[in-house]
């Protein structure tokens, strides 16, 4: 029988373990300059021993040096000089010209040209705001019409289930199905649970703190009598719908701006747009029979023939509509005037600040490199927590201990941001010796370089490097660039080794954007081309190139006369 006993073992092993300075350091070095800005204003605020060299931004020394020599002085006043005789006190309210709060709505009588003066004051317009997204136009149009309760609640469901393109992509089933899904999960609660969901019945209800929420609930347990009441006289409203309902609300969001929201797909919000200018142009008399022509016809293209108008077969399209090849053609381009994601009206993306890290500064025949580090704060260590650091007595023990690990920290951070300088000027200066054609003549002059050849030359680790130029930009001579952009892949062949893929994508696009309409290039025609040139490339390695820059293939160019 064996007893299990306590033993003691020893055993080496070898662990890779970062410690909190190498991961600060190496957070720090992927942090562009505007991250770069807020994390060291955070660091300040949290580490007091941290300070600005900043004139503008006086030192604690300064400070306590002023507040000691003020004290001085205050006490000196008083010991010297007697106290003056107390001022007559001033009444505050002769301080305050009321008539200027009352002239805009009491009439004075004659005005001179000196009240009839205005003064400049911002206007409302001028203060910044938080900007209108699709959900808020859309919740603003469903607030001002008038329906049934549960037709609002399924609209708000819909409203919050649109893609940011304005689409719907969810299915009726998948809206009425959220209750289910949450009864499987066991999210309900009997207080938000309604008689109807016994019968499988969807209900929302209401959050009091967020009336515009609306939570799907369903349960099989009955509620009681007295707590249904309670939620009928508005204390937590619950809000039911059907599938009819559902259908209803779809068809209510549809007839919201902008036209072709909530669509299902583009065939649909393009079918949408285009009844809307005929129901416009039938109420307002339209005088031009010939442009009404063109809108039908794009309507019965758009409905029946959009797979035929997406590679440009013209003939099918005119014999399935029944219209001459001119007629397909004026509507088509009459089809590429509508707005195939009415959402993005709305939902507008922001645009993303850049702001340069470093700079590539020709300086007669060799380029320097510049660090963008003005507008940073430049850290220094305060002498105040040093001193204390240095006393013998007079700071608590535990007083002592916390200067002494936030002393720690601001010293390793003031090491890892210069870490971070030095290793991005290492790396540029690489990238300098490898790209000198391309900052001398230009994109086409671009030379394939990968990551791990500048870390062997710098004598650091590929991460490093790949740290050291995410998110940064380089302003040189040719543009402003991401210095990641400088780092590519070769082609393989004999000629096309010191190729750049990029290089090669300019090819592949300027050879498509040369092609004849009527005979565009195939894959294979535009391989053997670049084949031609000393390039050895595969047909698939062409197609790879050609879907990655979005551009249709062959049978997509085509147009057909």
């Amino acid at each position: 029988m064996v007893l299990l006993q306590n033993k003691l073992n020893l055993r080496v092993s070898q662990k890779q373990i970062l410690t909190p300075g190498l991961v600060q350091m190496v957070s720090v070095l992927a942090l562009n300059k505007l991250e770069l800005r807020e994390m060291i204003n955070t660091e300040m605020v949290e580490n007091p021993v941290l300070e600005e060299l900043d004139s503008s931004v006086p030192l604690l020394d300064e400070v306590a040096g002023r507040e000691e020599a003020q004290d001085r002085q205050d006490a000196q006043e008083i010991k010297d000089k007697e106290s003056p005789p107390e001022a007559d006190k001033k009444d505050p309210f002769d301080e305050i010209d009321f008539g200027s709060f009352f002239k805009d709505y009491l009439d004075p009588g004659y005005r001179n040209s000196a009240d009839l003066e205005e003064i400049d004051r911002p206007s409302f317009e001028n203060f910044l705001s938080k900007p209108g997204t699709l959900t808020d136009h859309l919740l603003w149009q469903l607030g001002s019409v008038t329906v049934r309760t549960a037709v609002r609640a399924a609209a708000e469901l819909v409203i919050g289930n649109l893609n940011e393109d304005g689409y719907l992509t969810a299915s009726e089933d998948e809206l009425m199905g959220v209750a289910h899904e949450q009864e499987l999960t066991g999210e309900t609660s009997p207080a938000e649970t309604t008689p109807d969901a016994a019968n499988g019945q969807a209900s929302f209800a209401e959050s009091p703190a967020e009336p515009s929420h609306l939570e799907l609930v369903v349960s099989h347990e009955p509620v009681p009598e007295a707590v249904a009441a309670e939620k009928r006289n508005g204390l937590a409203p619950v809000l039911q719908f059907t599938r009819e309902d559902l259908r209803e609300a779809i068809a209510l969001i549809q007839q919201f701006d902008p036209v072709g929201v909530a669509a299902r797909d583009l065939r649909e919000c393009l079918v949408a747009q285009l009844e809307y200018l005929l129901r416009t142009r039938d109420m307002e008399g339209s005088d031009d029979p010939e442009n009404d022509q063109v809108v039908e016809d794009a309507l019965k293209i758009v409905d029946k023939q959009l797979h035929f108008l997406q590679n440009k077969q013209y003939k099918e399209i005119a014999k399935a509509i029944a219209r001459p090849m001119e007629a397909v053609i004026q509507a088509h381009e009459f089809i590429r005037t509508l707005d195939p994601k009415p959402g993005l009206r709305y939902n507008k993306i922001e645009p993303k600040l850049i702001e340069p890290d470093v700079a590539f500064v020709k300086h007669g025949d060799e380029y320097l490199v510049l660090m963008n580090d003005e507008d940073l704060p430049q850290l220094r260590v305060s002498p105040t927590y040093r001193r204390m650091l240095n006393q013998d007595g007079g700071v608590e023990r535990d007083v002592k201990s916390y200067v002494k690990e936030r002393y720690k920290s601001a010293v390793q951070l003031i090491k890892n941001i210069e870490q971070r300088r030095q290793t991005i000027l290492k790396v540029c200066y690489a990238i300098i010796g490898r790209q000198r054609e391309f900052l001398d003549h230009g994109i086409d002059q671009l030379k394939p370089m990968m990551i791990k050849e500048v870390a062997e030359e710098i004598g650091v680790h590929p991460s490093t490097v790949s740290r050291a130029v995410a998110s940064k930009y380089v302003h040189t001579s040719q543009g402003v660039f991401e210095l990641r952009y400088f780092f590519s892949e070769s082609v393989q062949g004999p000629e096309g080794a010191g190729t750049s893929l990029l290089i090669l994508k300019r090819r592949v696009k300027k050879l498509i954007e040369e092609e004849d309409p009527a005979r565009p290039l195939t894959d294979d025609q535009i391989t053997r081309i670049l084949q031609s040139q000393g390039i050895q490339v595969t047909r698939r390695t062409v197609a790879k190139y050609r879907e990655d820059m979005k551009i249709p293939s062959t049978h997509q160019r085509r147009v057909k006369n």
